[in-house]
């Protein structure tokens, strides 16, 4: 079974009142932009991008206003949240909005996590956190379908025996946020579908391969795992502005460095002081030719990928959906 490709749209809650994402969502959809992805922050990555929404709320109102697939890309299910009630959310949502919800999940990062004040462990335990997570999500999926409670005590979560009352007829996609080799096979054995950022072609034609792996060794059949990929660029009229958007808006994307321990927005703003033009390269295409954003995204879904959202940083959010809807989006095949 050979996926078909859909480009979906990035409701961009760092940068945009809900009220607008919303807006700006319904608005992609019209343009032939098919589904919705969208941030898991409690804080912006930098004051310039100025909001950061609660997305559950978001993703009920573009649930409304929009008729494709839609997600967090994505939420963590282990410090400010107990995986209980990120599965609770999760499950509502699918219930309200049939076969459109998934669930995108992922390890986490300082900025957003950290402001219940607990100890923020390394990456290792973070992703231990992040697998225990899942097991009790899956267990309460599981269990909340067959009518039965589900109970948990593990290394870092307990679960008193309960189950989840309002569930869709299936249980919501769990797609994984993986960037390195060892996440992505041990997301290949418990995962629906993988999630990532745009990152060097070769990176992540591993990455698919590490997830295949652990895919088989569940018994299950690689080709039917959504792949689904996050792609943040920068497009104006000309150069200079999409440039200076970039700089502006999205600092953050020429940051050469793990940011998954930086605890503010104003820690981001003084680094991205120190972001120069020639940083982005290799890592955002900024351009204002669509046809060299076309053939960038071209690549990544002949590498595999079925899902792809893009962002484009800029505020120039209905220009640019109006230009990619025409002269982008039309042009991309498997």
């Amino acid at each position: 079974m050979t996926m078909g490709l859909t480009i979906g749209y990035v409701a961009e809650l760092e940068q945009f009142h809900p009220t607008e994402a919303v807006e700006l969502s319904a608005y992609a959809e019209q343009h032939g932009f098919s589904g919705v992805m969208a941030a898991d922050h409690f804080q912006p990555w930098v004051p310039a991008q100025g909001q950061s929404p609660f997305v559950w709320n978001v993703l009920t109102a573009l649930g409304e206003r929009t008729t494709g697939d839609m997600g967090p890309g994505v939420t963590a299910p282990t410090f400010r949240w107990h995986p209980a009630m990120v599965a609770q959310a999760s499950a509502t949502l699918a219930a309200m909005y049939p076969g459109r919800h998934w669930l995108g999940l992922g390890s986490g990062e300082a900025l957003n996590e950290h402001i219940t004040a607990q100890y923020w462990p390394e990456a290792p335990e973070r992703i231990n956190r992040m697998f225990e997570a899942i097991d009790i999500i899956k267990k309460l999926f599981t269990a909340s379908l067959a009518g039965k409670d589900a109970k948990h005590a593990g290394q870092f979560y307990k679960l008193e025996s309960t189950r989840l009352w309002t569930m869709p007829e299936e249980a919501p996609e769990i797609l994984v946020a993986t960037g390195g080799p060892v996440t992505a096979k041990r997301a290949g054995k418990v995962a629906d579908g993988l999630i990532t950022v745009g990152a060097p072609l070769e990176k992540i034609s591993m990455l698919f391969g590490k997830f295949d792996e652990g895919v088989r060794e569940s018994g299950r059949d690689p080709e039917r795992m959504p792949r689904a990929l996050q792609i943040h660029l920068s497009w104006a009229p000309t150069d200079k502005e999409a440039l200076a958007n970039a700089m502006h808006e999205w600092p953050n994307g020429g940051m050469k460095f793990p940011k998954a321990d930086i605890r503010s927005p104003f820690e981001f703003e003084q680094m991205a002081k120190l972001v120069r033009p020639e940083d982005f390269e290799g890592r955002m295409v900024i351009s204002s030719d669509p046809d060299v954003h076309r053939s960038a995204i071209q690549k990544y879904v002949d590498l595999g990928f079925d899902r792809v959202y893009l962002h484009n940083v800029g505020r120039n959010q209905r220009e640019w959906i109006e230009v990619f809807g025409r002269d982008v989006l039309p042009k991309l095949s498997r």
